[in-house]
């Protein structure tokens, strides 16, 4: 499925006593990748809320496989994992500047209609960025 990569350097603020990116901060990490998937499409989140739909995420599972440092400069690979819906799945991967496997995640969001507050079919805009069909 499609894919996008940025890079980001773990700053000094976001590191515990060890040096290490203080595990809390994974989750801001992984929205960055999203909305820059996103935007790369030509979507953006605030346009999507301009027009009554918001993405929460409803599950989110990350696997630490080694530290990331003070001063890194890390790799973030964010990819579609399958067709959405009124549910959407992307797979997250870290890596470091010696393009080590840091971090793998998964996060899954809804699609949910402000107005209602209630889960909604992916926005047709968005299935046609995607070129998937209905």
């Amino acid at each position: 499925m499609i894919s996008d990569k940025i890079e980001f350097r773990v700053r000094y603020g976001e590191t515990d006593q060890m040096s290490y990116a203080y595990h809390g901060n994974y989750a801001a990490y992984f929205e960055m990748g999203r909305t820059e998937w996103l935007r790369k499409l030509g979507v953006s989140y605030k346009k999507m809320e301009e027009d009554g739909i918001m993405l929460p995420v409803i599950n989110l599972n990350t696997n630490y496989l080694k530290p990331a440092k003070y001063d890194d400069i890390l790799t973030l690979k964010t990819t579609l994992a399958n067709k959405p819906a009124a549910r959407i799945e992307f797979k997250f991967e870290i890596t470091n500047q010696q393009n080590e496997l840091l971090t793998t995640a998964s996060a899954t969001l809804v699609f949910v209609n402000m107005k209602t507050n209630r889960p909604t079919r992916i926005p047709k805009y968005l299935l046609d960025k995607l070129n998937i069909k209905e």
